[in-house]
């Protein structure tokens, strides 16, 4: 997934996590206190879910955003505690749509209270995330999130109906992903400039930047979805071909495939599972739809990392350059 076009930024995620710590460990702290509920079931479930080792890049792409214009309020901590609250809920809804059993490395919510527990959990988050940002008395931070949340479920809804679809096109495909993962990027982005009350121009060099970093990000998992392990990314390999979801490796093996590859690949969308796992692999890799969906979360990074150019420099922008960077150079 090297890229020759990459200049390697001046620090790595590891660096960026050290220097966002004390934000960050308010905003866990946060987190965990609006968790609390009287109902036993959604503090378990809730804690389970918030706890399970993700990389928090939504948060923190929203406290670097606003680190940017130095932003000295703490409007920054509620409103990344927000963003992981949503996203948290859409992983909720996923995993119970998807039927899947395993996320970052652990049993999903769903396969250990079940179904009904893990949406209605779910929508416990997206409640009280909207609790949140009301406290914030901020129309424009309730437009920018309830819209974005509109376009998330858009987009769980075009992603549905593309399972079990081969005909499914790649600019089909790119609309799922700027709807359902890329907007809540985006969203997280904007909102850093919209605390600092920024102009018009710096918003939406900051939108560009989360929409293409969230693109980019995406791809990223879709490739590694056929080519990493399970211990690597945390979940099971051809997991979305298990469920039929044709991701542009697939959509592109697809095209350029030999009849045969053609055949099984459209197959194995139609119908899911995994019978078929090592043909499938093979002709991703034979076909060269590694390298196509890499490059393809190449551009959208570089794409990223231009509407950097608009913000003053500093280590908090470099900051941004490095999560664009790590987007297409990661391995989980």
């Amino acid at each position: 997934m090297n890229n020759e076009h990459f200049s390697p930024p001046p620090m790595d995620f590891v660096d960026v996590q050290k220097l966002m710590q004390e934000d960050m460990q308010a905003v866990n702290l946060l987190i965990r206190q609006r968790l609390s509920s009287e109902v036993v079931l959604i503090n378990q479930l809730g804690h389970y879910i918030v706890n399970s080792g993700g990389k928090r890049l939504r948060p923190l792409l929203l406290l670097l955003s606003a680190k940017v214009f130095d932003y000295q309020g703490n409007f920054h901590h509620t409103l990344a505690s927000v963003i992981e609250f949503i996203h948290t809920a859409t992983l909720l809804h996923d995993d119970v749509v998807d039927a899947s059993e395993l996320r970052r490395g652990r049993q999903t919510a769903n396969s250990i209270w079940g179904n009904e527990a893990s949406v209605l959990v779910g929508d416990f988050l997206y409640s009280r995330a909207f609790q949140m940002m009301v406290e914030l008395h901020n129309m424009k931070v309730m437009e920018i999130l309830s819209n974005a949340t509109n376009v998330i479920a858009e987009g769980e809804v075009l992603q549905l109906l593309n399972c079990h679809e081969p005909n499914t096109t790649e600019e089909q495909y790119l609309e799922v992903i700027r709807c359902k993962t890329a907007k809540l990027f985006e969203a997280a982005a904007q909102l850093g400039a919209v605390i600092c009350e920024q102009p018009t121009e710096i918003e939406t060099a900051l939108c560009d930047y989360g929409r293409h970093l969230g693109t980019a990000f995406q791809l990223i998992d879709d490739v590694l979805d056929y080519s990493a392990d399970s211990s690597t990314i945390g979940k099971n390999i051809g997991d979305d071909l298990a469920e039929g979801k044709p991701t542009l490796p697939l959509i592109y093996a697809l095209k350029h495939g030999t009849i045969a590859q053609k055949e099984i690949i459209s197959n194995a969308i139609k119908h899911g599972g995994l019978e078929q796992i090592i043909e499938v692999k093979q002709a991703i890799q034979e076909t060269g739809a590694i390298k196509y969906a890499s490059a393809a979360a190449a551009r959208e990074s570089q794409k990223a990392i231009a509407a950097l150019a608009k913000l003053p420099k500093s280590i908090y922008t470099d900051a941004l350059y490095a999560l664009a960077y790590f987007a297409v150079h990661r391995q989980f």
